[in-house]
């Protein structure tokens, strides 16, 4: 194993990232002595925690750890942390007796460790509003009492049907460092990425287009359905489709609206649909319309670099380390204040799979001398 490979594998570990199979890897890579020094080393320094050996104790471990993660409040710990315990208790016996404590103010005085800010999903129903925990199971009721839908952990259902009567409008927000899914009533899945608002109709209306209105990014999976259009209305363009897979990006920060068509078909257009305003796209293509301009252009592009979020990863191609760091910001709800302008306008070119923003950090701080400084949810860029 590659030194940058064991480092990330530990940091995936103390952040309790770290897949069945990483820890696994893990614990054989521990099975060296000498690996075991530069686990302990390594932990040291970078995390405050300290290391003790001849010292086990199974039950202080499991206190100490979930002390730390109610401290620190971290919801998305907690959700995934449970079924740690036991390979905990294989690293720590491969270790020789190496365990965790607990040291609340010496960790935040390295400030190596990000602290996210943790904010809720709320689900707008008319005049009401209700937060929504990506662990439950619950049904959606609307005003009256009547079962619309069904929240299943990070996916929200609606009931398959369409209505004869007035649109009834739903409204979902994301806040940075969430995703969360939408099944719409006609079927159709819908990706939304963090820092998005996603408005639609509980059901759509029998022989009208169905719309629904789109701020931040998003990635559509469409029910065909030929006798109703599906259109995605945002600020700057209007995507018209009938049944296909496709990725909008348009956050109020963009200088472009980018439209990247992954299967099927779509048409763009400004304002009002005519046979002269559209451009159609086929897969591979992407269309973007810039902020303020009315023409709207397309391009080739390796559909995965738009599309890789939605299964967590964050692929960045050619972009500058301002774009970047604000991806950073919405992925896992920090703040970045970059006070070197010059690296600002820099390029790079990287690709992250589900890593915790500690193994993002370091992987700057190693490949390209980016220093940097920790305050909970602040990341000042020196």
């Amino acid at each position: 194993m590659t030194v940058k490979k064991s480092e990330r594998l530990i940091v995936k570990f103390i952040t309790n990232q770290a897949s069945h199979e990483e820890i696994e890897e893990l614990t054989e890579w521990l099975k060296e002595e000498e690996n075991q020094t530069v686990f302990k080393d390594f932990v040291k320094t970078n995390y405050a925690i300290d290391t003790t050996l001849n010292t086990f104790d199974s039950t202080e471990v499991r206190k100490q750890l979930s002390e730390r993660i109610q401290k620190e409040n971290n919801v998305f710990y907690k959700r995934r942390f449970s079924s740690y315990y036991k390979y905990a208790a294989i690293l720590i016996v491969a270790l020789g007796g190496f365990y965790f404590y607990k040291n609340t103010e010496k960790s935040h005085s390295k400030q190596n460790v990000v602290i996210p800010r943790e904010d809720e999903i709320v689900l707008q129903l008319g005049n009401e509003s209700q937060n929504l925990d990506p662990n439950d199971d619950k049904n959606i009721t609307d005003k009256n009492g009547n079962v619309i839908g069904r929240q299943e952990k990070d996916r929200l259902v609606y009931t398959k049907a369409y209505s004869g009567g007035a649109l009834v409008y739903n409204t979902i927000r994301i806040p940075y460092g969430k995703k969360f899914e939408v099944q719409l009533s006609d079927g159709t899945l819908v990706h939304l990425n963090a820092g998005t608002t996603l408005r639609y109709p509980v059901q759509f209306v029998k022989n009208q287009n169905r719309q629904v209105y789109l701020l931040g990014e998003a990635y559509f999976e469409v029910e065909k359905d030929k006798e109703h259009p599906f259109d995605v209305n945002t600020q700057n363009v209007n995507v018209e489709v009938l049944g296909t897979k496709f990725n909008v990006d348009t956050y109020s920060e963009n200088t472009n609206t980018d439209v990247v068509l992954v299967e099927g078909k779509v048409s763009l257009y400004k304002d009002q649909k005519t046979k002269e305003n559209q451009v159609f796209l086929k897969p591979g293509e992407k269309g973007s319309n810039e902020k303020g301009q009315f023409a709207i252009t397309k391009e080739q592009v390796n559909t995965e670099y738009y599309t890789a979020w939605v299964k967590g990863s964050l692929v960045f191609k050619n972009a500058s380390f301002e774009d970047i760091i604000k991806k950073l910001e919405r992925r896992y709800n920090v703040t970045f204040i970059n006070r070197n302008k010059k690296l600002g306008r820099e390029i790079f070119n990287a690709r992250f799979d589900n890593e915790p923003i500690e193994v993002v950090l370091k992987y700057f701080s190693d490949s390209y001398a980016i220093d940097y400084n920790i305050d909970r949810d602040k990341i000042t860029i020196k």
